[in-house]
């Protein structure tokens, strides 16, 4: 029996008595087989066709019996190699459903085992209980803000002293400190020579001393 027939027969009386079909597993490896086969089998086909369509020009009108002969095998291995084509297009095609069966199980199984789970962990948790949890959680919350509020709260030592007091003592501080940098600043000093006179009045001085010596003269 070939393999193609196997594949379509489950392997045999034996196998289909022991068990009632086969996994998608298995069933994915016997497509992968047959697909192997097919495709060897399309690559000595045109392997075959080559060689016939070179045998029909060897011969060419020398011997057209042996020629035609040629392009009539050539004629029937094509003939072959289209329905591998066919048979593998739909192999292919019953493959990839296959898989994507298999895939939409598996998650469909995987979901049920989540659900499953997600339903056992729920069954040790009490509603009301969650809710007196939640409570709990904010009173302590509650309570832990306030006694960082009352931790970060400035302490008041010191607070029997007058703040008036306290600031005008302060500002006689401040204004010592001021006269003691006024009294460490120094003046300039005062120059010891005088001051050279206008122009205008050194001018005036000349003309009289002109108008002596004139009245002088003329006397």
């Amino acid at each position: 029996m070939s393999k193609l027939g196997k594949l379509f027969k489950g392997g045999g009386p034996g196998r289909a008595k022991g068990r009632a079909g086969p996994t998608p597993q298995e069933a994915l490896a016997r497509l992968r087989e047959t697909e192997e086969m097919l495709t060897k089998k399309q690559e000595y086909l045109e392997t075959r066709i080559q060689r016939e369509l070179a045998a029909a020009k060897q011969h060419g009108t020398r011997n057209k019996r042996a020629a035609l002969q040629a392009l009539k095998r050539k004629k029937r291995y094509e003939k072959q190699l289209s329905q591998i084509d066919g048979t593998l297009s739909t192999i292919e095609f019953q493959r990839e459903a296959l898989e994507n069966s298999h895939t939409n199980t598996e998650v469909f199984k995987n979901m049920g085992y989540a659900a499953q789970a997600m339903k056992k962990v729920h069954e040790n948790m009490d509603l009301d209980k969650i809710d007196s949890l939640m409570d709990d959680i904010t009173e302590q919350q509650a309570v832990a803000q306030e006694i960082s509020e009352a931790i970060s709260n400035r302490v008041g030592f010191g607070d029997e002293f007058d703040e008036d007091e306290l600031m005008a003592e302060l500002e006689e501080l401040e204004q010592e400190e001021l006269n003691k940098k006024m009294t460490d600043v120094r003046l300039p000093s005062v120059p010891s020579t005088s001051l050279p006179s206008r122009p205008g009045k050194l001018k005036k001085v000349e003309d009289e001393d002109d108008m002596k010596q004139l009245a002088a003269w003329a006397s």
